[in-house]
């Protein structure tokens, strides 16, 4: 069954609390004060069934201007709104703020209410229907069904609700499917359950056991129980009124305009850019820097408007801007959020979130407002291309590609899909993981091209760049799991080679230089001269006069070329003096088949200090087995 949420909307003192009460016989003015003064100052709400049998549920806000703020806080998430507006006033200045901030919402359902008809005789009902007739095909809600009433007969309030389930039966239902979002505007505390917070949920569905994530303050908290319209129910969706019982958190550390969100799914900023509108009927410009109050949801915050194309904003005209907060927000892409002046307090504007968590912008940048101009009317496919391009050398997710497009996974993952066979987009783990542009893979390849061969004509005579020191030094916003899954793309595009953990440009081996090779030649013949009795580097330093530098590179070649053996911290043999000591083992065990380090010592001339760590390579390799005190033929 479809759910809908109902608002109100209206002058002060033109009975939408009464209507409310006619249509649904709940009381919302639940404070004393607003009971005592007869007008709403916080958000009431009451759920009631349709004529078709259909559940709704009706957000009563205020009217008064000291209370647009609350107005507001309930707007945010309505489905259709019921525009009241009293007959024996007509249209006031409350009636103009809150069909502007109805306007600016996108909230294009509804119904106007002409309310009070007792109050008026039939001749002055008709002047009156005239020029709200006027008024309103001049709005958003042109063309909605307008109707007379009377909450104090009922004269007319049975045709209203017929009225509402016809309209909402035209009304696209919120997304259950996808991320939850739930801003919060009611904070209380329940004996015998403890925190409870209620708002109208946006996206997706809440179940008991949740655990979501408190924003902006990043904190988890559990779901214990929910309720929906009164009722006692384990799942709430988009759509509906809800009454979220959490654990972990005490009422005193929530605000109104926090909101309950998916875990990991938003991130609280202090900058967003969006499409800003200054309204028709804004008595003032908007100029760059000015102060203004920011509402988005239930939330509430004074920022700065950055305008990103011109020094100022005239009255109907829109334009780029970014707005710097003076608290963190959480917002997402798409979201319609209102403006108002500092001071004096009037509604004057409103827009769409393009970016959500954006960085920030330097004004009459050509760059940045084509970047906007994609990310806002680029089509789903471009907006994703776009958004990992963007990312440059950081892969993204389905989920972050979610939050920065504001769109469902169903479809990102068509899109992804679609770029991956246009060979626009890479998926290095080949799982779904992770995606790079086709551009940023390019880059990075070169990136690593130019970085090993720079490298590697300092140090010729090294294999390649140590792969983890390629990975914190130029890409270290990878970890090691998804840079290794990088690397063995490039591998298998003959792009580049690993091997213990060093990568070098494909087919690259090291070309020692004329003086290289000389010092090369001489070591070998120094080392092939005494076979089991080698020199050790400091030895090797002194006969051949080589810097200390120069002759670890050389011996590190050596190392890898396979011509040396490393036995120990200064103990290095000619490969062909490990061969020759195996001839001469497999000759000894022939006849022996034990050998002790004396009789080794004296079968390779050579001391006690080059005859242990050599028998002891021979255990390593296993070439012989150590045996008590004796070697053996392993």
């Amino acid at each position: 069954m479809k759910r809908v949420i109902v608002g109100t909307a209206g002058h002060i003192d033109h009975g939408k609390t009464t209507l409310v009460k006619a249509l649904t016989g709940i009381e919302t003015d639940r404070l004393k004060e607003e009971r005592q003064r007869g007008i709403s100052i916080e958000l009431g709400f009451a759920p009631f069934n349709l004529p078709d049998g259909q559940k709704a549920a009706i957000v009563d806000v205020p009217g008064h201007e000291r209370f647009i703020r609350h107005m507001l806080a309930g707007a945010f998430g309505i489905d259709m709104v019921l525009f009241t507006i009293a007959a024996d006033e007509g249209v006031m200045p409350q009636t103009r703020e809150h069909m502007d901030i109805i306007e600016l919402l996108g909230v294009n359902k509804g119904i106007v209410v002409i309310t009070k008809k007792d109050m008026v005789d039939e001749e002055w009902l008709m002047l009156v229907e005239e020029e709200i007739r006027e008024y309103i095909d001049q709005s958003i809600l042109k063309g909605s069904p307008m109707i007379a009433v009377s909450a104090l007969t009922r004269e007319g309030i049975p045709e209203l609700l017929d009225m509402i389930a016809e309209v909402a039966g035209s009304v696209v239902e919120k997304p259950v499917f996808g991320q939850a979002r739930l801003p919060i505007d009611r904070v209380f505390s329940m004996a015998g359950f403890g925190t409870v917070v209620t708002g109208t949920l946006w996206s997706g569905q809440i179940n008991v056991g949740d655990t979501l994530e408190l924003m902006p303050v990043q904190k988890n908290v559990k779901v214990r129980t929910l309720q929906v319209h009164n009722e006692k129910l384990p799942s709430a969706y988009a759509g509906q009124r809800v009454a979220v019982n959490i654990q972990g958190i005490e009422v005193g550390d929530i605000k109104r305009g926090y909101l309950l969100a998916s875990s990991g799914y938003l991130e609280p900023s202090y900058r967003v850019n969006t499409r800003l509108r200054l309204l028709k009927s804004s008595a003032r410009s908007l100029k760059n820097w000015n102060r203004i109050r920011f509402h988005l949801g239930t939330d509430e915050t004074l920022g700065r408007v950055v305008l990103l194309d011109r020094d100022e904003l005239l009255p109907g005209e829109e334009a780029y801007a970014q707005i710097v907060m003076e608290k963190p927000i959480v917002a997402y892409k798409g979201d319609p959020f209102v403006i108002r002046y500092y001071s004096p307090v009037n509604t004057i504007g409103g827009g769409s979130i393009i970016d959500p968590n954006a960085p920030r912008q330097k004004r009459f940048r050509e760059e940045v407002l084509n970047d906007l101009a994609v990310k806002e009317e680029g089509s789903l496919y471009d907006v994703v291309l776009h958004e990992i391009e963007s990312a440059g050398q950081e892969p993204l997710t389905i989920q972050e590609i979610m939050r920065r497009t504001g769109s469902s996974e169903d479809d990102i993952k068509i899109e992804v899909q679609q770029l991956l066979d246009d060979d626009k987009v890479v998926d290095v783990t080949g799982k779904g993981g992770y995606y790079f542009s086709s551009l940023g893979i390019d880059r990075m390849a070169a990136l690593m091209d130019s970085t090993m061969r720079e490298y590697l004509s300092k140090f010729p005579l090294r294999a390649g760049y140590p792969k983890e020191d390629m990975r914190s030094r130029l890409f270290n916003n990878l970890n090691s799991k998804v840079f290794t899954a990088l690397l063995k793309y490039f591998e298998e595009n003959g792009q580049l080679s690993v091997k213990n953990n060093l990568i070098a440009p494909y087919g690259y081996h090291p070309q020692p230089g004329d003086r290289d090779k000389q010092m090369i030649a001489e070591i070998n013949r120094t080392l092939e001269q005494n076979f089991f009795s080698p020199p050790g580097l400091d030895e090797i330093e002194a006969l051949q006069g080589l810097p200390e530098t120069d002759l670890n590179e050389i011996i590190s070649y050596l190392l890898d070329k396979g011509e040396i053996i490393k036995l120990s911290e200064n103990i290095y043999f000619a490969a062909a003096a490990i061969e020759k000591g195996k001839d001469l083992l497999e000759a000894y065990f022939e006849q022996e088949k034990e050998l002790s380090l004396a009789t080794a010592r004296d079968l390779f001339n050579t001391s006690r200090k080059y005859a242990l760590p050599l028998v002891e390579y021979y255990d390593k390799i296993r070439f012989t087995r150590r045996v008590g005190d004796m070697r053996i033929k392993a």
